[in-house]
């Protein structure tokens, strides 16, 4: 038997073989939860769950099922980015409640455009809201009273075409959201890959022209300033204030109101054969044909999937990016080439994969609550949990 002074002499030894110990262990049960997570999407529960999907200028907010059925949606105005934090959280509560009236809400899960921690629980920074380091999982948990996930909103969007979209069966998928600037993600083996921090596949900011045009996040010739919403807008804007002859059909729709310029009206002349508008979207496609290549050599997926708002032009964008990426992919011709599909979900996939992502938490708040209740049952105190969450399900 040891004595107290042998266990003090081995004291050095023995907290770094200690220490060792638990590193490996921590390692262990790292490994398995992430294998864990990876299939956890098939032994999620069945139960309804609310997706949120925050932008610049609205909330979208619907009730999902299991399958990615949406049972009812609601939205509103996003509050100003001048306000408080509190404003935007104010509509995000009012809407799942007005939900909840309707349906058994199990769980939320938000997609917000910004930067998300790696434990998806504050928002680091929205471009487009007044949220800085803000701890927006805790403060509507609070409120809710039901378990609350936040992640990115191309995450989420990216997580809703893998499961019931154009990304279905895909082992290594990336998504690109074009809409006022690039998004994007990265879904490796059911896993989103959010990077050490949480920020990973912030793609609009790679640089592709350098001293190019200036990006509002400080730098210049950023990929969102050639192929995005804002690109689309600002090109023909600037034809139609010079007057440009081969701008004359856009300026007559918008009776010489350059401002009344949009992505959608540039989109439905395109569509209408104006000659323009469909010469504007074939650039900013193979602007994102030369991105998407950069990206194959880097991260070499099997399938690109195209969402976001401008993603609406389908193949007058589309198909022009189809041709740039194979002019540009290192190593063509010698390769296998990834698909490059529009999405299937539209504007709901961020909110479709932020409710399906929340039933990985409902799951856990069930079992604790089930514990919960078990633990009152033996103690022979009959408690009930509130709404139906969790319990008896």
């Amino acid at each position: 038997m040891s004595t107290y002074r042998d266990r003090v002499h081995r004291g050095s030894a023995g907290t770094t073989a200690g220490t060792t110990a638990r590193a490996t262990a921590r390692a262990t049960v790292f490994r398995t939860v992430a294998m864990r997570e990876r299939r956890s999407y098939v032994s999620a529960p069945r139960v309804p769950t609310v997706g949120i999907d925050i932008g610049g200028t609205k909330v979208m907010a619907g009730v999902v099922d299991a399958d990615g059925r949406i049972l009812e949606k609601v939205r509103a105005e996003t509050p100003d980015k001048s306000k408080s934090p509190k404003v935007v959280e104010d509509t995000i509560a009012e809407l799942v409640l007005d939900l909840s009236d309707r349906h058994d809400v199990h769980a939320v899960g938000i997609g917000a455009a910004g930067w998300v921690d790696a434990d998806r629980s504050r928002v680091l920074f929205a471009p487009h809201l007044a949220w800085r380091d803000e701890p927006l999982r805790d403060a509507l948990t609070a409120r809710l009273a039901v378990p609350v996930m936040v992640d990115n909103d191309a995450n989420t969007a990216a997580w809703g075409e893998w499961r019931f979209g154009a990304g279905r069966g895909e082992d290594h998928l990336v998504m690109i959201t074009l809409g006022t600037g690039i998004g994007g993600a990265i879904l490796e083996d059911g896993q989103v890959k959010r990077g050490r921090y949480g920020v990973a596949g912030e793609f609009g900011h790679m640089q592709v022209v350098p001293g190019g045009h200036r990006c509002p996040c400080g730098n210049r010739g950023c990929w969102e300033q050639y192929s995005s919403g804002n690109a689309l807008v600002r090109e023909a804007r600037e034809l139609a204030a010079a007057e440009s002859p081969v701008a004359y059909g856009i300026i007559d729709r918008v009776g010489g109101n350059v401002r009344d310029i949009t992505g959608p009206l540039i989109t439905e002349l395109a569509r209408e054969g104006d000659a323009m508008c469909t010469e504007l979207l074939q650039e900013i496609g193979e602007w994102l044909g030369v991105g998407i290549a950069n990206l194959a050599a880097a991260l070499d997926p099997s399938c690109f999937v195209v969402g976001g708002g401008v993603s609406a032009a389908d193949e007058l964008l589309i198909g022009p990016a189809r041709d740039a990426f194979r002019r540009h992919l290192t190593g063509r011709g010698y390769r296998p080439e990834a698909r490059v599909v529009r999405a299937e979900l539209g504007p709901e996939a961020g909110m479709v994969g932020a409710a399906d992502l929340a039933r990985l938490v409902a799951r856990r708040f069930r079992r604790a609550n089930r514990r919960r209740v078990e633990r009152y049952e033996r103690a022979g105190v009959g408690l009930l949990p509130s709404r139906g969450w969790g319990a008896g399900r």
